[in-house]
């Protein structure tokens, strides 16, 4: 009988991961998403060195990640990411992160991710329905700290640098493994419509209104920073 409860458990917690999430819901990860952004902000010395972040070409957030629910419901972690464009940051879309050995590292502890692209081939990254980093895209444990200087193969190579937050601290991770698929069907709700990813994140949908707060985070953090 415990066996069939713990089997009935985990298929309810994989259909429901992968079921679209409410309107409420994806404000609320935003919201999460806006706040890990505003710790960075907080905590120059600890966060995203000003080098690395003149380089971004995208932002994706994925907070309160859990070991449990990777072991669980067999993912651990949904996110949003959003793009720089000609006129400003684009309407965020949202992802699904799955895999690899970042359950192992973070333990029982709720910690947050930032994955920055620091070039066009990170942005076709974000394009694609689904790539695994460290395979289809090359990935590095971003370097911390205000004026932390990134060496000539990061430059040379990475095409997405990895942040992880517990307790308030920031810090590179190796991420090798994961795999980041597009969440077309909360995207989908999110907007009230099928948009495709490439057109969210060119610019080419107006951002909602309930995302503003989270644009408007990442570009005044990424801004401000590329004029220090």
């Amino acid at each position: 009988m415990k066996k069939l409860f713990a089997f009935l458990c985990v298929a309810a917690c994989a259909v429901s991961a992968y079921a679209a999430s409410s309107k409420a819901d994806l404000n609320d990860r935003l919201e999460k998403a806006r706040l890990v952004i505003e710790q960075l902000s907080q905590t120059p010395d600890k966060g995203v060195p000003d080098g690395i972040i003149k380089k971004a070409v995208c932002v994706a957030v994925v907070p309160s990640l859990k070991k449990a629910a990777f072991i669980i419901g067999g993912q651990y972690g949904q996110g949003v990411a959003t793009c720089r464009t000609g006129h400003g940051w684009s309407g965020p879309v949202f992802l699904r992160m799955a895999g690899g050995s970042f359950g192992l590292q973070i333990g029982g502890q709720g910690t947050d991710l930032v994955l920055v692209a620091i070039n066009e081939h990170g942005l076709q990254d974000l394009l694609k329905s689904k790539f695994k980093i460290g395979g289809d895209a090359a990935a590095t444990a971003g370097p911390v700290g205000r004026n932390a200087q990134a060496d000539t193969s990061l430059n040379l190579s990475a095409e997405l640098l990895t942040y992880s937050r517990s307790k308030g601290i920031f810090a590179g991770i190796d991420l090798d493994g994961t795999s980041v698929t597009q969440n077309q069907d909360d995207t989908d709700v999110f907007y009230g419509g099928s948009h495709t990813f490439h057109d969210i994140l060119a610019g080419h949908i107006p951002v909602p209104a309930s995302a503003r707060p989270f644009v408007r985070t990442v570009a005044t953090y990424f801004h401000e920073s590329q004029e220090q």
